[in-house]
């Protein structure tokens, strides 16, 4: 079971590595397609394009599809998208490749937080999965710094290709430690479906889109917030990146047993602290110190729901949850363009570079409301343990074959 994690959040390592390091190499790539900047920044855009359509889309197409060979099958995806990344001779066959890429990220992360969910008692099915997360959080203190020297030093298609060796590993990780999770009688992309119209499924996609984008609407400002207010180098501004995965890798090992000992409170806290903490940036930016801080507390917090949400929805879509912890990475993916898009608005419109934490604060607040709103209709009170009616038969043989 530990490898089988350990495989899982090797997965997720080169997903979070992927995604993030493009933004690290924009001007190499832009010199090396012959584009400028800005039109280089679109190959962005396209990986999150493959995340928001291929994580219902592959999910759906697999929904027969026994867990441990989908698993393999997504991870030979992002190989190839990866390799043809590397290989890309121009911009518009790097565009694609990119959105080929981000396809199967979001059905990785679904099916990858299912699996392990299965791997272990219900009590600690959260746990698990903040396990897998962990290899995300963990991406942007040392994979993407990493990914991101190694373009500037040996040309930006090594990165490219340093992923996609980091995805082979993962496939082999794949084949030789999760055992075999049979389906049940009920999957199909029908039942998927049905499952992604339940009320509670639909709130939680919400407060994904709504909440964490406050998280987004200061991440993707934070270096101009921190050279034009803080008074930090812009060679300083990586070590303060990594302090903020390193509040995500925080927040991402409490997140789990707090999941699993009380779900709905440890998402209403989250967000509430994230609120705050995102009010109390619009004041300590000014100070080194105090800035360093309250970015730690941030990334901490924006970590922190992560696992909540997606226990929600895999716990609301009872026996067909693969959709719904693969959708909510596209709702993530939304909420990134959407907090950077609000975070631009108020700084366009001349509320000056701390504007986005007030404005994510709103957003964090909104997603506060959302998540209130579930609870109150959530009539049966049940808590994280309930993650799949129905799937006693396959983690009984899942455990037997472990």
């Amino acid at each position: 079971m530990p490898l089988a994690l350990l495989a899982l959040a090797v997965v997720a390592f080169g997903i979070g590595t992927t995604e993030f390091a493009t933004m690290g190499l924009l001007p190499q790539i832009a010199d090396g397609v012959g584009v400028s900047v800005p039109h280089a920044g679109h190959l962005v855009s396209a990986y999150a394009l493959g995340v928001v359509v291929g994580a219902p889309l592959l999910t759906g197409i697999g929904a027969r599809i026994p867990h441990k060979r989908l698993l393999l099958l997504l991870s030979g995806l992002f190989v190839v998208g990866n390799a043809a990344s590397a290989l890309a001779p121009d911009f518009g066959l790097l565009f694609a490749a990119r959105f080929l890429a981000g396809l199967p990220h979001g059905a990785l992360f679904g099916v990858g937080a299912v699996v392990a969910s299965r791997l272990v008692a219900p009590g600690r099915a959260a746990r698990a999965v903040s396990k897998v997360f962990l290899g995300l959080t963990v991406a942007n203190i040392v994979g993407v710094p990493a990914s991101t020297a190694l373009g500037q030093q040996l040309g930006w298609r090594s990165a490219y290709w340093a992923v996609t060796v980091i995805g082979l590993v993962a496939l082999v990780m794949l084949a030789c430690f999760v055992p075999h999770q049979p389906r049940g009688r009920q999957s199909g992309i029908r039942t998927e479906l049905r499952a992604m119209g339940n009320r509670q499924v639909v709130i939680g996609m919400a407060v994904a889109v709504v909440g964490f984008g406050g998280f987004f609407a200061v991440y993707s400002y934070l270096v101009p917030m921190l050279t034009n207010l803080t008074g930090i180098s812009d060679s300083s501004t990586t070590l303060v990146l990594a302090l903020y995965g390193v509040g995500m890798t925080l927040g991402t090992l409490v997140a789990g047993p707090l999941t699993d000992r009380a779900l709905r409170p440890t998402l209403y806290a989250g967000l509430a602290v994230l609120a705050a903490a995102l009010v109390t940036f619009y004041f300590t930016v000014h100070s080194v110190v105090p800035a360093l801080v309250t970015i730690t507390v941030i990334g901490a917090m924006g970590s922190l729901i992560t696992t909540p949400v997606q226990m929600l929805l895999m716990a609301k879509a009872k026996n067909a949850p693969t959709m719904a912890a693969a959708s909510n990475h596209s709702a993530f993916n939304l909420a990134n363009a959407g907090g950077a898009w609000i975070g631009g608005l108020v700084i366009s419109a001349g509320w000056g570079w701390a504007a986005p934490s007030l404005a994510g604060a709103a957003l964090a607040l909104a997603g506060l409301g959302l998540a209130f709103t579930g609870g109150l209709m959530d009539r049966g009170g049940r808590r994280s343990e309930v993650i799949m009616e129905g799937s006693a038969v396959a983690d009984q043989e899942a455990r037997t074959v472990t």
